[in-house]
């Protein structure tokens, strides 16, 4: 004879138990406990799982796209930066229209 058939049902001594509820580990006849789910319950225990709310999933703070922001500032100030600085390294002679007149060659082998 099985432990579970030695016991007694909670809800009605006279019956044999056929049966634990896993939720609150009390045994039952099969008047008593019912299948949920796939889980065979109480009938105290399907009532407070029933009532209970279901908890609603946190929604997650999505880090990628301030990530995918901060990284489009950064590639852009330092894309206009390194262009500032190749602007201002430009001689003075472009900007005055008289690089033409120069011989870059000779100069260069002074």
């Amino acid at each position: 004879m099985s432990v579970v058939a030695a016991q007694r049902c909670l809800n009605h001594p006279a019956r044999e138990a056929v049966g634990r509820c896993p939720e609150c580990t009390r045994t039952f006849c099969r008047e008593c406990i019912t299948e949920h789910e796939g889980r065979i319950l109480c009938a105290d225990c399907l009532t407070k799982l029933a009532r209970a709310p279901e908890a609603k999933p946190r929604r997650k703070l999505p880090l990628w796209p301030p990530f995918q922001l901060a990284t489009g500032l950064v590639t852009a100030w330092l894309f206009f930066y390194f262009i500032g600085k190749l602007l201002v390294a430009i001689p003075s002679s472009v900007h005055e229209g008289t690089l033409w007149q120069t011989n870059l060659w000779e100069e260069s082998a002074d």
